[in-house]
């Protein structure tokens, strides 16, 4: 699905989240630009694959983006299962 996601720098873009699952985890594919990644979650950090080229702060931003989507109000529990 394609959502408007505020980045730390202050722009939005529309980036394209789908979900789906890789070995044992569940993992998020995300594009924006063009360009894609791989998204999963450890413990309650995002991390992304060793290909991928998100920096940091976009990295974060799109996590947390998740996290609202994912976890109920109120609810900060990991998904790393």
């Amino acid at each position: 699905m394609n959502y408007k996601v505020k980045l730390a720098d202050g722009t939005t873009h529309l980036i394209e989240i789908t979900t789906g699952y890789f070995k044992n985890w569940r993992v998020w594919k995300v594009r924006i630009n063009g360009k894609a990644a791989m998204l999963y979650k450890l413990g309650s950090e995002w991390m992304q694959r060793n290909e991928d080229y998100l920096d940091s702060y976009t990295l974060k931003a799109i996590g947390e983006f998740i996290d609202t989507m994912i976890l109920p109000p109120g609810n900060t529990a990991s998904l790393a299962s």
